[in-house]
């Protein structure tokens, strides 16, 4: 298993105990404690002369962030999304990192939903020549809406999956937030193996609470292993809360 280890979860800026902590040093922390490679949610509130100088100095690599705007929802945002995505393409290739994440923005009420999709679609068909030309993979990820993220218009993998079948790119993707499908449609093994060919980035954390994989209701041998037998070789984000990042890090990375 490839993990990336998710500084804005385990190492938050702000947080108590790193609050004089500046990029660099998080990047640091977590490879101290085991990571070859880390990822983060947004890139336009860091320091990216920081981020390339943990690069070279710690040979870390960064495994996905976020690509800059939402609203794949609306057809009027399109625009907006589209030079949101050029702008983190650009950041990708100066980092190194060979995915971004897509996060839909929320439903419209008073849209139909299959108006919604269908732009979502038809956003991410004008995504895919970029994407293609640069080598960057995007990936597209269904959140929670029960306990996190209420509002949000993509929840479900089945509905993911439709949509990567509509835009038909190989460098559109799904990023599988077990976490989130757990909340929202559980059968863990079941769809990872469904989805097997269409997944591009995985995130973990234990359910309920979003903590330690060894937590909750989730058995995480079996998931790993089962990815593992399904040749799933792109990285699994780690994207939990704890109090205890090395002790949780040290267990699951060896170090």
């Amino acid at each position: 298993m490839k993990f990336s280890v998710c500084i804005d979860a385990l190492f938050p800026a702000g947080g108590q105990r790193w609050k004089e902590a500046n990029v660099y040093d998080r990047v640091a922390l977590a490879v101290k404690h085991g990571a070859r490679a880390v990822e983060f949610w947004s890139w336009w509130d860091k320091d990216l002369g920081l981020l390339e100088k943990a690069r070279k100095d710690l040979g870390v690599v960064y495994g996905a962030f976020c690509t800059r705007q939402e609203g794949l929802v609306a057809e009027s945002t399109r625009e907006k999304y589209l030079a949101g995505l050029r702008e983190s393409v650009a950041v990708a290739k100066r980092l190194g990192c060979e995915t971004l994440i897509a996060t839909t923005g929320d439903e419209i009420i008073g849209i139909p939903r299959e108006i919604q999709h269908r732009n979502i679609a038809d956003g991410l068909r004008l995504c895919a020549p970029i994407l293609e030309e640069s080598g960057i993979t995007l990936v597209l990820e269904p959140l929670n809406t029960l306990v996190n993220h209420a509002g949000y218009y993509l929840w479900s993998s089945d509905e993911a999956a439709e949509i990567l079948d509509e835009v038909g790119s190989p460098n559109v993707k799904m990023l599988f937030d077990i976490y989130h499908q757990q909340i929202m449609e559980g059968n863990i093994i079941a769809r990872l193996t469904k989805y097997a060919g269409k997944l591009g980035h995985i995130h973990c954390a234990g359910v309920p609470g979003r903590h330690e994989l060894n937590s909750g209701e989730l058995d995480y041998g079996n998931i790993f292993a089962e990815l593992d037998a399904l040749g799933y070789d792109r990285y699994i984000g780690l994207e939990l809360f704890t109090d205890e990042p090395e002790k949780e890090l040290g267990r699951l990375l060896g170090k």
